[in-house]
Order: structure tokens, then sequence, then C-alpha cells
């Protein structure tokens, strides 16, 4: 029998004595515990849903990869290059990488009978990947390009619908601009309505066929402003986007997403320290909460202590008694602490109750990603931390003597 848990058992158990006042410490020390953890799964789970959820956005205006002539970089009308590459379509075989597509960017300006409005008109082909506008679309329908059917539809986004005052099934007119200045008109039927909530962007983009791009551009049918490159796992950019660059020739230049918007993804970076002072706060809170319950626990049980210290039991022995007790604390915590904050993410997950102003947050309701590898590192980080903690009150055992904490009342 295991003598020194036997004790600790019954401790936490108590006596009639003991209960009124051990009982509520010993509870407060467990809520404390249960929701520090709680506070850091939600925090850490809403904060990895709040960057997925908005790299999400600029990538699906912007793909994880594109691929330009040199002299296109930070422009939005890129230089020609042919549509016939060694690495396309075929660059989508390799593992990693989900899908290739080409494409071309435009300056225009929209113009109704009223308003004008200056935009960045995207051409896309039949290999378009419509997976993120899908979600995002609110009303009409999808610009389905089809290979030598041109067709004049636009999808634009809400934000632009508003201050054109365009719905679905209007006509309006794009003014291309051309490199000798001139306004080159061409009209379009409003195919589409979407919101990704993104205002920087859906301030900016109309959708359209590539055709109308390449012949305003004077392009042949063979010729695109680059090719945009989507991939599994965000966390597997960087190594594409060097098997990218080696394999695309010498000729033509490749950039990430996060290259193209530094702001935005370092202001995505940024959240990671809001995270790590919510877990350290919450930690300290945690470890002081264990630190009282235990000096408390000894105060109560010097009278114990001293007899035990007289029949002759060691300090670390003594000691290990009440390390018992606080481990309990701890892994009754974390157990409550998990099941509180995986049930708070599973529920904000399948009902979105919690939902914020799209305008400032760029979502509507906040986003939850559950990451159990970092959820299993706090629980660890957590018990080893509080388990460091004990030590210090523990070390008190060692300056009871039996003489007085015998006779201690």
């Amino acid at each position: 029998m295991n003598l020194e848990y036997f004790i600790s058992k019954n401790i936490i158990k108590g006596d009639a004595r003991s209960k009124k006042f051990t009982k509520p410490i010993i509870r407060i020390s467990i809520a404390a515990i249960a929701l520090g953890l709680t506070v850091m799964i939600v925090a850490i789970s809403i904060v990895s849903g709040f960057q997925q959820e908005i790299r999400n956005k600029v990538i699906g205006f912007g793909s994880h990869i594109q691929i330009t002539s040199y002299d296109s970089q930070n422009t939005y009308e890129a230089s020609p290059i042919s549509k016939s590459q060694d690495f396309y379509p075929s660059i989508d075989s390799v593992e990693g990488i989900k899908h290739i597509q080409v494409f071309a960017n435009k300056a225009g300006i929209i113009k109704t009978n009223e308003e004008i409005y200056g935009v960045v008109v995207k051409g896309i082909g039949s290999d378009f990947d419509w997976d993120f506008f899908d979600k995002n679309l609110i009303e009409g329908e999808l610009v389905r390009v089809k290979e030598g059917e041109l067709k004049n539809d636009l999808l634009i986004s809400k934000t632009i619908a508003d201050k054109m005052k365009l719905k679905v099934g209007d006509k309006t007119f794009i003014y291309f601009i051309q490199q000798n200045g001139q306004l080159r008109p061409k009209d379009f039927i409003v195919k589409g309505i979407y919101k990704s909530g993104l205002e920087q962007f859906d301030n900016l983009y109309v959708l359209s066929d590539i055709a109308h791009v390449q012949k305003r551009n004077g392009w042949t049918e063979n010729q695109v402003g680059g090719f945009e490159i989507l991939i599994n796992s965000y966390d597997d950019l960087d190594k594409l986007d060097l098997f990218v660059y080696d394999n695309i020739g010498y000729d033509l230049h490749s950039t990430t997403i996060v290259r193209q918007n530094p702001d935005i993804f370092n202001w995505l970076e940024l959240q990671d320290v809001n995270v790590i002072v919510i877990i350290v706060l919450m930690v300290v809170v945690a470890a002081i909460n264990i630190i009282s319950a235990l000096l408390i626990l000894i105060l109560e049980r010097t009278n114990m202590i001293g007899i035990l210290k007289a029949l002759g039991m060691p300090n670390w022995n003594v000691r290990k008694i009440f390390m018992y007790n606080a481990v309990y604390l701890v892994v009754k915590g974390l157990i409550w602490g998990n099941v509180i904050g995986l049930g708070l993410c599973f529920l904000q997950m399948q009902f979105g109750f919690l939902t914020l102003p799209q305008e400032s947050y760029y979502v509507s309701v906040v986003p939850v990603k559950l990451n159990f590898y970092n959820i299993f590192l706090l629980n660890i980080g957590t018990l080893l931390i509080c388990a460091a903690m004990m030590i210090i009150p523990s070390y008190v055992i060692t300056k009871i003597t039996p003489i007085k904490a015998i006779r201690f009342d």
C-alpha cells in the first residue's frame, strides 16, 4: 500500500470539522484551474480560427502562389506570358499542390448613369477554382467561363453593388484603361454578387472572362497575365514556393500570398502575442491558486504533520502527501477545463451563437479552429508548471517541528 497516497486521499475527503473550511478552498482551486484552462482553450481556438479564416479570404482572391513575368511584380496589370508552359497544367500532380489556373488583371472604371468607380477586373479562365466565391456568393450565379464561348457576365462584390446601385441582371459599362491613357468601354451584365467581408478586396475586384482582358490588351488567346497555384496545406507554402521557383524557368517569377500582402499576414502573426499573454496570465493564476490551496491544507494539518514526523516519517514522504493532494486538484481542474472549453468550442462551431460586426472584424461569426495537439500541450504545460509550483509550499513542511506541531491548535 502507498501510505502517502492513502493519507492524502483521506485528507481530500476530510472529516466533519475540516469540511467546513477545506472543502470550499478545494472547490475554489479546482474552479480556478478549470476556468483558466477554459479561457486558454477558447482563446487559442478562436485566434487560430480567426487567422485561418482571414488567410483563406486573402488566398481566395490571390491563391497561395502566383507565377508572373519579372517585370510584373507589385502591379495589377501583368506583362503577358505564354500559356504554353511545361508546368501547366501538369504541376497540379505534384504532392501538396491542389490546382493551377490562369489569370490576367486589368484596371478599369465601372460607370452607370449616376456613378463611376475604379476597379480591377480579374480575368479568369475555364480552369478557375470557384470554391471560395461559391461559399461567399450571396446573390445570382457565378461566372462560368467556357472555351470558345465569350460571355459578358460579371461577378461583383456587395460593396461595389451598393455603391453603384447595381443588382443581378443589371447592365453596366466598364471603361478599360489603356497604356496610352485612353478608355475603351465594354458593356457587362451583372451575373452574381459576392461578399467576402474583406473590404480592401471587396472594394477592388470584379471577375469576368479572361478573354475580355486579352482583347483589350491586344493579346492572343495563348497569352495570360500569369498562373495561380493553390496548395493543400498553408504550412507547406514556403517549401512548395521554392519547388515552384526551381521548376518554372529563368524568365518567370513566383511569389507567395504572404509576400504580396505582408501587412495582413504580419498583423495575423501578431495575434499569437495576445494568445501567449493570455496563456501566461492563466497559468500564473492557476499556479497561485495551487500554492494557496496547498498552504491552507498544510496549515490545517499541522498537528497531523507533527504526529507523522514524531512517528519517524521523513520530510519528503510527508511532502508527498500534500503533493498528491495538489496533483488531484490540478488534474480535476484540467478535466473540467477541457470539458467546458471544448464544449464551448464545439457549440460555437455547430451553432455560431457568437457573432461579430463584419465591417470591423472581417468575419460575421466568431471562427473556431480546434488543434488538439496544441490543447494537449496546454494541458501538459499547465500540469508541469503547477507541479513545479507545489514544491514551494511543500517546503514549509520541513520547517515544522514535531514538538510545536503536536501542540498546535
